[in-house]
């Protein structure tokens, strides 16, 4: 007969057992994708929705947040109405797709660009950060502050011509609308603005003296701040935004309460289930505090925008419903 060690007595064995037992419960409990993980990129390779979530995923990884890589998929088309539509009819119960989304998303909506879609029919995560909208003008332009440019434009609001990269009703075009209207602008719609191809091309407009003001984002004048060629009469932030900007008055400093975060974020299908739903808030959350995703926005020129899982959500209803408002006065919305 073979003897058998007596080293642990009945008791401390059964404690063994049960401390086990109850560390593989919770951890089975503990939800997290398998298998094919994705994140969808309503834009062509290279846009800021694709930027989003490739980064976001290179971060997630090094985190060790998802099991493998995350899997870039690109699906462009009326300006995220395809992916948004895809999301609401084919992946309504998706535990494992998040979808980049941006202001350019709640505009859309706001103007009834996805036909019977509304915010409400996704789950929104959360944002990683935000490009701010700005207003400048040539470097020896006669108006040195915000309120002399929009002064003019009280005068007559056709005076003072705007150059943007997005088209009509766009956010570019809606960051102008925002301030004059927030500066007692009155008839907005006759506020003159032309549509570039890009930021770039707005902005050689302003140099070459075609128009008067640029309407963007910070990270685009980028270039030709450094170089001296504009003006940045305003950033529509809350505050001063961080590092080489920071010279940079807000529009509310000049006593013109106007705003226009361009968020960068994320939503997920709306029927999936709590589990992941919890899951992604916290991972969108742990990927916005993380000292990775910090090295990016300062690489990237976007700047910290809060993210709370509660707030924003509301901050989404809001934006919708103030745009929604905006694009009505302007007549873009009967």
């Amino acid at each position: 007969m073979i003897p058998v060690a007596h080293s642990q007595s009945p008791k401390r064995l059964t404690f063994v057992m049960a401390l086990l037992l109850s560390t593989f419960s919770v951890s089975a409990l503990a939800w997290q994708p398998s298998g094919k993980v994705e994140c969808i990129a309503p834009s062509d390779p290279g846009g800021g929705w694709d930027f989003t979530c490739r980064n976001v995923a290179n971060v997630m990884k090094e985190l060790d947040l998802i099991p493998g890589n995350m899997q870039t998929t690109n699906m462009a088309g009326a300006g995220g109405g395809v992916s948004y539509a895809h999301t609401i009819s084919k992946r309504r119960s998706d535990d494992k797709v998040i979808i980049a989304a941006s202001t350019a998303t709640t505009t859309r909506l706001a103007q009834k660009q996805f036909p019977g879609m509304k915010a409400d029919m996704v789950e929104w995560l959360g944002a990683v950060g935000a490009d701010y909208g700005i207003i400048a003008v040539l470097k020896d332009s006669p108006y040195k502050t915000l309120p002399d440019l929009l002064n003019a434009s009280k005068k007559d609001p056709r005076v003072i011509k705007y150059a943007g990269a997005s088209a009509r009703g766009g956010w570019d075009h809606l960051k102008v609308l925002i301030a004059a209207k927030a500066g007692g602008v009155k008839n907005l719609p006759e506020i003159p603005y032309l549509s570039y191809n890009n930021g770039g091309e707005a902005l050689t407009q302003i140099v070459g003296g075609q128009v008067d003001a640029f309407t963007g984002d910070v990270s685009e004048a980028t270039g030709f701040l450094e170089s001296g060629d504009i003006r940045v009469l305003a950033v529509l932030a809350p505050e001063r935004l961080p590092g080489k900007f920071d010279h940079i008055p807000t529009a509310r400093e000049q006593g013109i309460d106007a705003v226009a975060p361009n968020w960068r974020g994320f939503y997920m299908p709306a029927g999936a289930s709590d589990e992941a739903k919890a899951f992604w808030h916290e991972a969108i959350d742990k990927v916005y505090e993380s000292e990775q995703w910090k090295q990016v926005m300062k690489t990237s020129g976007l700047i910290p925008f809060k993210n709370d899982e509660g707030s924003f959500d509301e901050f989404i209803r809001v934006q919708v419903a103030d745009i929604e408002a905006l694009s009505r006065e302007i007549g873009l919305l009967k």
